[in-house]
């Protein structure tokens, strides 16, 4: 059985990550630097020396990488890198500035984009942190930089990925999803990766 590292996974399983991983084929290794969400280890995306060299077959990481600083971005991009198999893809998605901005182009900062499971959502929530989870003492949800489609490409190739596939969904959604591989792989082959792990619509 395939193995994926869920970063960042919070209270999450792998059934709230994609269609992919939430199959038979793979199983979860959950990974978080918050002790209370009871990871099978415990540490930041920054270090995960816990983790083997080329030890998992995926990464998965749902809105994670804004919580870090832009001088770390990397470093994490390589440590995702370090610890894939040769022949192993990174599956993530992060807010997409680029149509949050054009919210707050419209003086809609704090004006409801969407209402998830936590409440309404306002620009200002995608952008800096989700202001109710920090209200109650979580300055782990804290946003401290922030990716386009553009930026985040050039982020895992800058790491030493070699093929990345995105996509951005714009409103309602304002995220963006990216598999990238740690080797050269063909269309076809990124194609069906995208359509296991990209959400559809």
């Amino acid at each position: 059985m395939k193995q994926f590292l869920h970063v960042g996974c919070g209270p999450k399983r792998k059934s709230s990550t994609t269609r992919g991983f939430d199959s038979s084929d793979w199983s979860e290794i959950r990974y978080d630097i918050d002790e209370s969400v009871s990871p099978d280890y415990v540490g930041s995306m920054t270090d995960m020396s816990v983790i083997e060299d080329s030890s998992v077959d995926a990464v998965f990481s749902s809105h994670n990488i804004e919580h870090l600083y832009p001088h770390e971005v990397g470093i994490a991009l390589g440590e995702f890198f370090r610890v894939l198999k040769e022949d192993g893809m990174v599956v993530l998605t992060c807010p997409d500035i680029k149509s949050v901005c054009e919210l707050v182009a419209q003086d809609k900062l704090t004006d409801t984009a969407y209402v998830s499971p936590a409440g309404p959502i306002a620009p200002i929530d995608i952008l800096y942190g989700h202001r109710a989870s920090m209200q109650n003492g979580n300055l782990y949800m804290a946003h401290k930089c922030g990716f386009t489609e553009k930026v985040l490409i050039a982020s895992f190739q800058a790491a030493g990925f070699q093929h990345v596939a995105s996509k951005g969904r714009g409103s309602p959604y304002f995220d963006l999803w990216a598999i990238a591989t740690k080797t050269k792989r063909g269309e076809d082959e990124l194609r069906a990766f995208s359509n296991e792990h990209f959400p559809v619509g």
